[in-house]
C-alpha cells in the first residue's frame, strides 16, 4: 500500500476526531468560559493550607512561640544564586535541639535546604520549578534510632491565574502489597474578585490490615479592601474560621475560632458521651520603624506577647512571654539573631534590586 495513502488515512481519522461538531462545540464553550474568566479580573487565591495566612503567619504567635534562650547566626554568601549558612544554639527548651546547622541554596528554578542537629536528625528539602505555574516540592526527614520519626513527602503545586491545585503524598509505600501512607489533594478557585471556594480531600491508610480513611474539607475565603474572612468545614465535625483586618498602616488585628464536635455512642449503648471543644483566639500586631509587637489572648485563659527589636541592621532581639491563668503556668523565651552577608553578596543584592530582576526561589 502506498505510504502517502496510509498517512492520508491516518490524517483523515484524526481530523474526524478533532473536527466533528461535538468537539468543536466543546472547544467553543471552553474558549468562551476562559474569555469570561479573563473579563472578571480574577486573581490567584493561594492554597487551602495557607488560606488564613494573614492571621496565622502575621498576627498570632503560632510561628513565634518558643521557650528558653536561643541564638541564630546567619551569613549570606551570595544572592545570585542565593546561598546561606546558619547556626542555631538553644538552651532551656524541650522542643528545640541544643544545636542546629543549616544550609540553603536557591535559584529562580531550584530551592535546596538541609538541616542537621546535634543528634544527627536530618531534614532536607528540594523544590523544582518546572515553569511559572508548576512546582514540585520534596522533603525528607531522617532520625537515626528514633522509630517512627522518619518521613518523606512529595508535593506538586499548579498555580493558575485564578486557581491553585495541589497533590501531596506523605510516606507513600507499596511494600505491604497495597498502597499505604497519606495522600491529599486540594483545589481553590476564585469565583469573584473577592470570593474563593475550594475543597481538600485527605486519604490515609496506616497499614493494609485496616481500611482507608477519607476526609473532605470545604473552604471559603472572602477578601475585601482591608479585611479578610475565611472558613473551613469538615463533615467530621470540625469548623475553623478566621478574620483579619488592617486598622491602620502599622496596626492589624486578627482572630481565629476552632470548633470540634465528637458524637458519642448511640442511646442505650456503652461508650463515651458526645463532646464539643472550641478555642477562640484574638490578636493584634503593631509595626514600628525598628520593632514589631504582637499580642494575643485565647478562651483558655492564656495571654501571650512577642516583641522583636532591631538593635542595628544585622542584629535583632526577640522576647516571647506567655501566661496560662488556668494552669498557673508561664513560659518565657529570649533570642538574638545576627544576620550578615559578604561584600560580594551585598553588591549582588543591590544590583538585583536596581535592575528589578529579583525572582525568589520556589520555597
Amino acid at each position: 500500500m502506498d505510504v502517502a495513502h496510509v498517512e492520508k488515512s491516518k490524517g483523515s481519522s484524526w481530523d474526524f476526531i478533532t473536527s466533528n461538531a461535538v468537539v468543536q462545540r466543546a472547544t467553543e464553550v471552553i474558549s468562551s468560559l476562559q474569555e469570561k474568566r479573563k473579563t472578571l479580573g480574577l486573581s490567584n487565591p493561594g492554597n487551602i493550607d495557607r488560606i488564613a495566612r494573614e492571621v496565622e503567619n502575621e498576627v498570632l504567635l503560632n510561628n513565634y512561640s518558643f521557650t528558653g534562650l536561643r541564638a541564630d547566626i546567619t551569613k549570606s554568601v551570595g544572592n545570585a544564586p542565593l546561598f546561606q549558612v546558619s547556626h542555631q544554639f538553644s538552651t532551656g527548651s524541650q522542643m528545640q535541639m541544643p544545636y542546629n546547622f543549616a544550609l540553603l541554596y536557591g535559584t529562580p528554578n531550584v530551592f535546596m535546604q538541609a538541616n542537621i542537629d546535634n543528634e544527627r536528625q536530618l531534614m532536607a528539602r528540594f523544590n523544582w520549578r518546572w515553569n511559572s505555574a508548576l512546582t514540585t516540592k520534596t522533603m525528607a526527614q531522617l532520625a537515626p534510632g528514633a522509630t517512627g520519626q522518619s518521613m518523606v513527602s512529595i508535593e506538586n503545586d499548579y498555580v493558575g491565574s485564578d486557581f491553585t491545585a495541589s497533590i501531596k503524598a506523605i510516606n507513600p509505600s507499596l511494600l505491604e502489597g497495597g498502597l499505604t501512607g497519606m495522600m491529599t489533594g486540594e483545589y481553590l478557585q476564585s469565583v469573584t474578585p473577592k470570593l474563593s471556594v475550594g475543597v481538600q480531600a485527605l486519604w490515609q491508610r496506616q497499614a493494609m490490615t485496616s481500611g482507608p480513611d477519607v476526609v473532605l474539607t470545604y473552604a471559603a475565603r472572602y477578601k475585601s479592601l482591608d479585611w479578610i474572612a475565611t472558613a473551613q468545614m469538615s463533615p467530621m465535625g470540625v469548623l475553623q474560621t478566621s478574620y483579619w483586618r488592617r486598622i491602620a498602616e502599622n496596626f492589624q488585628v486578627g482572630s481565629s475560632l476552632s470548633l470540634q464536635y465528637m458524637p458519642g455512642a448511640p442511646q442505650g449503648m456503652m461508650g463515651p458521651p458526645a463532646k464539643a471543644e472550641g478555642l477562640a483566639t484574638i490578636g493584634a500586631k503593631f509595626d514600628f520603624r525598628t520593632s514589631q509587637v504582637r499580642m494575643q489572648v485565647d478562651s483558655q485563659g492564656r495571654i501571650g506577647a512577642h516583641i522583636e527589636k532591631r538593635i542595628i541592621p544585622p542584629v535583632s532581639v526577640s522576647f516571647v512571654g506567655q501566661i496560662d491563668h488556668v494552669k498557673n503556668e508561664s513560659k518565657i523565651g529570649l533570642s538574638i539573631s545576627i544576620e550578615s552577608m559578604t561584600e560580594e553578596a551585598a553588591v549582588q543584592q543591590e544590583q538585583m534590586m536596581t535592575s528589578g530582576e529579583m525572582q525568589s526561589p520556589p520555597f
